[in-house]
């Protein structure tokens, strides 16, 4: 799971946040209640997750209760992955 965060983190500084410090950015911060992830840029990140991890984030899945912290974010991946 280490992993994935790792990926996760990469990419949601790379694509969301540019020039930002990589140590403010936890697998707790919250990134849709928190401001940082809107519906685009929610999208974005599912399409992300989708291609890099190779599987399908499922409508219903696509907000605040999976996608609001890295850490959710990388405990759906790996639920999706084992199954």
């Amino acid at each position: 799971m280490e992993a994935i965060e790792k990926d996760v983190h990469s990419f949601i500084l790379n694509e969301f946040l540019p020039g930002e410090d990589p140590a403010e950015l936890t697998a707790s911060t919250p990134l849709i209640t928190g401001g940082i992830l809107d519906s685009i840029t929610t999208l974005k990140l599912v399409v992300f997750l989708e291609e890099h991890f190779g599987i399908t984030v499922e409508a219903h899945e696509a907000g605040v209760e999976h996608l609001d912290s890295i850490r959710q974010i990388a405990e759906l991946v790996a639920e999706k992955k084992a199954a």
